[in-house]
């Protein structure tokens, strides 16, 4: 009798418990978002089955230890964001907000996914190496010219360059998000310096040691594997095919945002952390500066823009690159990865085009589509926007990190008029898109769940094969009804658990 009491009791305890968690999901209309845990009547989703157990019984106490044991390790491990803030005159560093209530995908949504990365990132691809040597999208009227000539990350100087390969984008990040029908649609492409590898693998590291049982019982899907397809990538670019090349990452500093990335990323991966002062050009090649004296570099992984690579040929002042690195490129004596110029393909504007690539070079339908999206170089397009600001995003479009945002249904009368304004002065510098109600993931605040807007950077690499990571970094707007997720905005990072069956 006892037994069954305390049966009932536990029951019990576990029903108000869940109760209590879902209570953060009664603050909105729940037939308006597409929530990743919950249905439509708020009933938890297969998949979830398994982590929303785990949570539910876990007490205030648990789940306050559980919190400040990520948050100690995190510090002790430097996992960090330096955030150059308004007003002041120092940078802040500080830790990347971490939810620990997992995000999961089931094996079949996961492999549309991958498919239609794969396909996007090999029409991007095409388009660069088109863009460099023929421009026949350019010449079969696909493109406007003008886009591409004026286009600020468009590089002249490497027309005509063939690259090691023919592989423009080694490492590519691509950010998701869905609607409130839970459809995908590929929100930007991040094809210069993608960056979030490293919360991602920080991320799995905390989440498979903290929750153990539950990481074991979900049978998610390995990333680990995924550094040394990146490694390979890398290798693969070396000239003249050596088989053992000096591969190293070429970082502007500690003072980058996202320094820690690269140290983490170099170590993990056996390559040299470099600042261009360690490189040195001679005789048409790149050598590094060590102990054993000079060394041929044969991979440059960089991870600054390109007007700071070479002073030599791109912006003079630079005082972070390397000074003739495009002549010993140029000379086929080493890789860079990213290569230079790949920024053309991840302009806001030529986003929009990204259907037709698919389309010109595949001969295939797009997998996955754009947000729908408005160019505002086109009369037709721009007097639709400016008519209807109050509900659309406005976004420049050689930014990124969320800054040179609108959006429209929050922003005040003022802020819809100066984007009016600077709109109708230089219309080709922006693009608008429809307003997305993006998903919502359960985070946790206190003890409770609560929901808060996501998406999902799927990270992409380029080598002899084409590797997705399975999981990729979801991204938190951590602002109640806030839509932007970026690090560099206050948003949070989760982990992605793609389960393997």
């Amino acid at each position: 009798m006892k037994t069954d009491m305390r049966m009932t009791l536990k029951a019990l305890e576990a029903v108000k418990m869940s109760m209590a968690m879902k209570s953060g999901f009664n603050q909105y209309d729940s037939q308006s978002f597409y929530d990743e845990m919950f249905d439509h009547e708020l009933n938890v989703r297969d998949h979830y089955a398994g982590v929303h157990r785990n949570f539910a019984r876990m007490k205030p106490p648990e789940l306050a230890s559980r919190h400040a044991t990520i948050q100690q390790r995190m510090l002790e491990e430097g996992i960090t964001f330096t955030l150059y803030a308004q007003n002041q005159s120092e940078p802040l560093e500080r830790m990347i907000p971490f939810d620990y209530i997992p995000r999961i995908i089931p094996r079949q949504e996961w492999e549309g996914i991958e498919r239609g990365m794969k396909q996007r990132v090999q029409a991007l691809n095409a388009f660069i190496s088109d863009i460099y040597h023929e421009q026949m999208i350019v010449k079969d009227g696909i493109i406007p010219r003008q886009m591409i000539i004026s286009n600020k990350y468009f590089r002249p100087e490497m027309a005509g360059l063939q690259v090691p390969q023919n592989v423009y984008m080694t490492a590519s990040g691509i950010d998701l998000i869905r609607d409130e029908m839970g459809q995908y649609y590929v929100l930007e492409d991040n094809l210069r310096t993608p960056s979030g590898f490293s919360y991602l693998y920080k991320g799995r590291s905390l989440m498979s040691e903290l929750f153990s049982d539950l990481y074991l019982s979900c049978a998610v899907s390995d990333i680990e594997r995924s550094l040394n397809v990146f490694l390979g990538s890398l290798r693969s670019l070396a000239p003249s095919g050596k088989r053992d090349p000096l591969i190293v990452l070429l970082t502007p500093g500690a003072y980058n945002s996202a320094y820690f990335e690269h140290a983490f990323l170099a170590q993990q991966m056996g390559i040299h952390l470099v600042e261009g002062r360690d490189l040195v050009y001679k005789d048409h090649k790149i050598y590094l500066r060590d102990l054993r004296g000079l060394r041929q570099v044969d991979v440059i992984y960089r991870r600054l823009d390109d007007d700071y690579l070479d002073p030599l040929a791109f912006q003079p002042d630079s005082l972070l690159g390397v000074p003739g690195l495009m002549n010993a490129y140029r000379a086929g004596n080493v890789a860079i990865a990213n290569a230079p110029g790949t920024g053309v393909a991840d302009d806001k504007a030529v986003y929009a085009y990204v259907p037709d690539m698919v389309r010109y070079y595949l001969g295939e339908e797009p997998i996955l589509n754009n947000v729908p999206t408005y160019i505002l170089s086109r009369k037709e397009d721009r007097e639709y926007a400016l008519a209807h600001l109050d509900q659309l995003v406005v976004k420049e479009t050689s930014l990124s990190g969320g800054y040179g945002m609108l959006i429209g249904p929050a922003a005040s009368a003022k802020e819809i008029g100066i984007f009016a304004d600077a709109i109708r002065r230089d219309p080709s510098r922006y693009i608008a898109q429809t307003t997305m109600k993006l998903s919502r993931a359960p985070v946790m605040l206190g003890c409770l769940m609560q929901p808060r807007h996501i998406d999902l950077r799927v990270f992409v690499l380029m080598g002899a094969q084409t590797h997705v990571i399975p999981g990729g970094l979801t991204r938190v707007a951590l602002q109640e009804g806030s839509l932007v997720v970026n690090s560099s905005q206050g948003g949070g990072v989760k982990d992605t658990w793609v389960l393997s069956r």
